[in-house]
């Protein structure tokens, strides 16, 4: 696998593109959360499938799915992180959060574990804190079974992030925006209330909500109980995806003091709640959740002059796959 692009912001977020042997393309993103600094918290964001198979309609990675990363080739994205800045492996970050979410759903490939539970033979970092950001798809029980055992091993003390995409309360429209078969409420919360302890942080619902699909924090009572779930709210982000669907976000980033009524309403309901803005400039950058930049060169007809080392087959690939 060979490095074959960078854009970014070194104080805020630098989105990565890689290719491999062969031939396909991979994103992975290093990203800061100021004021805080590096030595307090990093977070490396990595692909863990070839685009993704579900096809949400808030994500662009979904454009097009090639397949799983192997273990081998989710670790080389951490070393290239994490070597170009601590060349001996050693990160002294008091929180290094690695997301297994920049494309691909990660329940869908069971590398991602073998590379959470290996994690610590090949880099030393106390710091170090898996995050998983899923939709829970259908017959993928045993990921979760092996995921919950290596936390309760390995992570049990308030280092391993679980995060569900929830993005509407009404289970119907849900399958609108996440368009396979998944693990319905009911089933999130049973599983969530075994991954839950006290020692432990919260299982986040994570909402990017759109108006043109309900939010209603009073039905998520029934099933989720604020003693072990927390809200997670953020902006909906410019994606082609979500643009073609028509979606409006619920939150203004520019304007955020008008809509503070759904947050009130989950805060009423007993709820903790994170308000996940970021950096406005990291919508330009592409390194937002959802974005992807290797579609936006597609879309814009500038592949060529954004990632000049491709051969022209990999090009016509790309073009093909991504414009069917």
């Amino acid at each position: 696998m060979k490095l074959i692009s960078s854009h970014g912001n070194k104080d805020l977020s630098i989105v990565y593109v890689a290719q491999t042997a062969n031939n396909e393309l991979i994103e992975f993103v290093e990203s800061l959360q100021p004021p805080k600094t590096r030595e307090e918290k990093w977070v490396l964001i990595l692909s863990v499938l070839y685009g993704c198979a579900v096809k949400c309609k808030m994500c662009d990675a979904g454009s097009y799915y090639r397949g799983r990363l192997s273990k081998e080739a989710i670790f080389w994205q951490i070393d290239n992180l994490i070597s170009r800045r601590y060349h001996d492996g050693k990160v002294p970050s008091k929180l290094l959060k690695v997301q297994f979410t920049r494309m691909g759903e990660p329940a869908f490939n069971s590398n991602v574990l073998k590379v959470i539970d290996e994690f610590d033979i090949y880099f030393n970092a106390p710091g170090f804190m898996p995050s998983i950001s899923t939709i829970a798809p259908k017959s993928t029980d045993g990921f979760f079974e092996e995921m919950l055992e290596i936390k309760n091993n390995k992570f049990n003390h308030g280092n391993f992030q679980l995060q569900f995409s929830i993005h509407t309360t009404d289970e119907i429209l849900r399958d609108e925006l996440i368009p396979v078969k998944k693990w319905s409420f009911k089933e999130i919360s049973n599983y969530g209330s075994r991954f839950y302890t006290e020692e432990g942080r919260k299982i986040s619902l994570s909402f990017a909500a759109s108006i043109q699909y309900p939010v209603i924090p009073e039905l998520l009572l029934q099933y989720f109980d604020p003693a072990k779930f927390l809200i997670k709210l953020t902006p909906l982000n410019p994606t082609y995806s979500s643009k073609e669907a028509g979606l409006t976000s619920v939150i203004d980033e520019l304007n955020f003091t008008d809509n503070l009524k759904l947050a009130d309403d989950f805060r009423t309901c007993g709820y903790e709640l994170i308000i996940s803005l970021g950096e406005f400039e990291e919508n330009y950058i592409g390194s937002n959740c959802g974005q992807n930049i290797i579609t936006h060169a597609v879309s814009h007809d500038t592949l060529e002059t954004a990632y000049p080392k491709l051969d022209e087959d990999l090009k016509l690939k790309i073009n093909e796959i991504v414009n069917k």
